[in-house]
C-alpha cells in the first residue's frame, strides 16, 4: 500500500541493474575512477576488487588510516576531476608472467592473489595511461560517457578480505551511480522514504520490538504490543491452515546431532548452525535450524497407510542460525526467528494436486496482506556444477519438473534462478515487490525427495506394497520476523485494522467520562476489538495527536454531550470525521470490518 506523500512527485523510472547493460557498464567504471582517486589522495591505500552491484558500486582498500567523511567528499571531487578529463578505458589481455610483473613492481600483494585464481586470458583495464587494474570488464569508452552529476559516495564500512574473518579487514567505500541527475534524484528520494518507512526506527517509536545487547545481537525482543501482532497473523494462518487439513504439532528446539547428519544439514549445513552442545558427536545436541527432520520423525513415529496422505504437519517453529553479525538487519536478518513451516507427506500421484493447493494458499496469504499486486515466482533450481547438494539426478529432475508443471499450469510470471535451490529439492520462491520496489523473498513451497530417501519414509501402498512418499515443505510467511519488519516498511507503520496492535483509542475529554469510557472498551473487548483508552489527561488536540502518532486506525473523542447520547464522536484514519455514532452500532461495524479485514 503506497503512503500517499510518497508519490506526490511524479515518478522517475529506475532501471532494474539486471536489465541495463549500460547501467553495469557506468556503475563498473565509476568504480574503478573511485580507485584511481583514492590512489591519487592516498598513495598508500592497496586496491582489491570493485565490483557493479544493485544501485551502484564499491571498492575494497586496504589503508591503514580509516576514512573520514571529508575523505570521501575530497575523493568525490576528484572522481569528478577524472571524469572531466575524458580518460579512455582500454582493454589489454596479457600473459600471466606479464601481469605478474606489473603487479610485483606496484608492490600490491592483493592483486597477485586474485591473479593466482583467474582463468586465461588475463585482462586488464587501463583508465588512461596511469592507473589500470585486472579487470574482465564491461565499461564505458571514456570518462566522458559518465554523468559527473550522477553518482554520489554513500558510505564505509568494514569487510574481511574475501569474506574471512581471520584475514585482513578492508575498508569500502559504496557509492551509487545512475544515467543521469534526475534518476539520481529520484534514487535519493526513494532513499529517504525508506529511512522514513525503516522498520527498525517504526518499530521502536510503536513499542514493537526491541534488541539488548544482553541478549545478544539478531535476537529480537517482542513486546506486547508486537507479540499481538505475531499472534494476529499467526492466527490468520492457522484459521486457513485448519480450513484446508493441516494438523498442528509442537517440536523441541534442540536435537542430536545425530538427527542433522541423516538429514544432511550437519554435512551440508553446518556452517550456519550454532555450536554443538555436549563432548561429542555422539552424543552432541545442537539449536535447530530448521524443523523438517523433527516432522519427518512424527510421520515416521507410525506405519502410514495410503489412505493417510496426504499428512500436513503445521508449526510455526522457532529455529536458530549463526549468521554473521555483520550479514544481521533488524528483523530482516536474525539469528532466531520463527518460521510458519509446514511439511506434506504425499504419494507421488498427489503431488501435483498438492502443490497447486499450497500456492494457492500463498497466493491468499499475500492478497489478504495486500502484498499480491506483485510478486514475481523464482523456479530455485540446483546448479550441477556444484556439490552442495544431495540425491540422484533422477529425484532432482522430477522434482524440478513437479514445480515447472505447477507454474505452467497456473500461467504465473516465473523465472529460474539456477544455484538457488535448497540442498535437498528446489522450491519455488514467491518474490514480493514493495512500496519502495524493492524485492523481497517471502513464501516458498519446496519439493522434496531426498529426505524421504535418507530417513527411509515409506507408506503402505493400495497393493500392499511399502512405497516413499515425497515431501512438500512450504512457509507462506518465510517467517515472522522478516514478514513483520517487511510489513512495517510496507504500511509505514499503518497497519489496517484488522493487523493493528491498537485497533481504537477512546479519548475523554475529561475525567468526568473516564468510567463511561472504560464502559465502552469493555463492550469493545468482549467482541474481539483491541481498544485502549487514553488516560493521560492531555487535551484533546494533543490526545488525538499522540493517537495519529501511534497509528491508530480509529479513535473515538467522549465528551459530556456522548455520554448522555450513548454515543462516539468517531474519527478515523480510512475515512475521516464519521460524525457521532450509536456506541452499539459502532461496535458492530468494527467487528465486521476486523472480521472481513476491511477498513472502517
Amino acid at each position: 500500500m503506497a503512503d500517499s506523500s510518497a508519490s506526490a512527485a511524479s515518478p522517475v523510472s529506475l532501471p532494474r541493474t539486471s536489465e541495463s547493460e549500460t547501467l553495469k557498464r557506468i556503475r563498473h567504471t565509476f568504480s574503478h575512477v573511485m580507485a584511481m582517486a583514492v590512489q591519487r589522495l592516498f598513495p598508500k591505500a592497496q586496491v582489491t576488487i570493485g565490483p557493479w552491484i544493485d544501485y551502484g558500486f564499491y571498492y575494497d582498500f586496504d589503508h591503514p588510516e580509516p576514512f573520514t567523511e571529508q575523505d570521501l567528499k575530497a575523493i568525490k571531487k576528484e572522481m569528478i576531476k577524472i571524469i572531466k578529463q575524458g580518460l579512455p578505458l582500454v582493454r589489454e589481455e596479457v600473459s600471466r608472467e606479464e601481469a605478474k610483473r606489473r603487479i610485483e613492481a606496484l608492490g600490491e600483494p592483493y592483486k597477485l592473489e586474485i591473479l593466482a585464481d583467474l582463468q586465461e586470458p588475463i585482462t586488464l583495464y587501463h583508465l588512461g595511461d596511469k592507473w589500470w587494474d585486472l579487470c574482465a570488464g564491461p565499461h564505458v569508452e571514456t570518462t566522458k560517457d559518465l554523468h559527473p552529476k550522477a553518482f554520489d559516495l554513500e558510505s564505509v564500512a568494514g569487510a574481511y578480505w574475501r569474506g574471512d574473518s581471520q584475514r585482513a579487514q578492508l575498508q569500502r567505500i559504496y557509492g551509487t551511480a545512475w544515467e543521469t541527475p534526475e534518476q539520481l534524484a529520484e534514487y535519493k528520494r526513494r532513499r529517504q522514504e525508506a529511512k522514513r518507512r525503516d522498520h527498525r526506527k517504526l518499530g521502536k517509536e510503536l513499542g514493537l520490538f526491541l534488541f539488548a545487547d544482553e541478549v545478544g545481537p539478531g535476537l529480537p525482543l517482542w513486546t506486547p504490543k508486537g507479540t499481538i501482532l505475531r499472534s494476529t497473523l499467526e492466527d490468520f494462518l492457522k484459521q486457513e491452515q485448519v480450513s484446508r487439513g493441516y494438523l498442528p504439532v509442537v517440536t523441541p528446539h534442540i536435537g542430536r546431532v545425530e538427527l542433522f547428519k541423516i538429514s544432511g544439514h550437519w554435512q551440508k549445513y553446518k556452517d550456519d548452525l550454532f555450536p554443538m552442545m555436549g563432548d561429542s558427536e555422539d552424543e552432541g545436541f545442537v539449536l535447530k535450524a530448521m524443523n523438517c527432520p523433527f516432522h519427518v520423525q512424527i510421520y515416521k513415529s507410525v506405519l502410514r497407510s495410503y489412505r493417510d496422505l496426504p499428512l500436513r504437519l503445521a508449526e510455526f517453529g522457532t529455529v536458530y542460525r549463526y549468521e554473521q553479525s555483520g550479514e544481521l538487519g533488524g528483523l530482516t536478518r536474525v539469528r532466531g526467528f520463527t518460521q510458519d513451516d509446514a511439511h506434506l507427506f504425499v504419494t507421488p500421484e498427489q503431488l501435483d494436486d498438492e502443490f497447486l493447493k499450497v500456492v494457492d494458499l500463498i497466493q491468499a496469504t499475500l492478497k489478504a496482506l495486500k502484498l499480491d499486486n506483485a510478486f514475481r515466482a523464482r523456479l530455485s533450481f540446483r546448479d550441477p556444477d556444484l556439490d552442495k547438494y544431495i540425491g540422484d539426478d533422477a529425484a532432482w529432475t522430477k522434482a524440478e519438473n513437479a514445480i515447472r508443471r505447477a507454474v505452467e499450469t497456473l500461467g504465473m510470471d516465473h523465472f529460474e534462478g539456477i544455484g538457488e535451490a535448497a540442498f535437498y529439492g528446489p522450491k519455488l520462491d514467491f518474490i514480493v515487490t514493495d512500496a519502495l520496489e524493492r524485492e523481497w523473498q517471502l513464501g516458498t513451497v519446496q519439493v522434496d525427495y531426498n529426505l524421504p530417501q535418507r530417513f527411509e519414509l515409506e507408506y503402505v501402498a493400495e497393493d500392499g506394497s511399502r512405497q516413499r512418499p515425497v515431501m512438500i515443505h512450504r512457509a507462506p510467511f518465510g517467517s515472522l520476523e522478516r514478514l513483520i519488519g517487511i510489513l512495517i516498511e510496507e504500511y509505514a507503520g499503518d497497519f489496517p485494522l484488522w493487523l493493528a496492535p491498537v485497533q481504537v483509542r477512546l479519548l475523554p475529554v475529561t475525567s468526568e467520562q473516564l468510567g463511561y469510557s472504560n464502559q465502552v472498551a469493555d463492550q469493545l473487548r468482549s467482541q474481539g476489538v483491541r481498544v485502549e483508552v487514553d488516560t493521560s489527561g492531555d487535551r484533546l488536540g494533543k490526545m488525538i495527536r499522540n493517537a495519529e502518532k501511534a497509528k491508530i486506525p480509529v479513535m473515538a473523542v467522549i465528551g459530556a454531550k456522548e455520554v448522555a447520547a450513548n454515543s462516539l464522536s468517531v474519527r478515523t484514519r480510512a475515512s475521516g470525521e464519521l460524525g457521532t455514532l450509536p456506541v452499539a452500532g459502532v461496535v458492530q461495524r468494527l467487528s465486521d470490518a476486523i472480521a472481513q479485514r476491511q477498513d472502517f
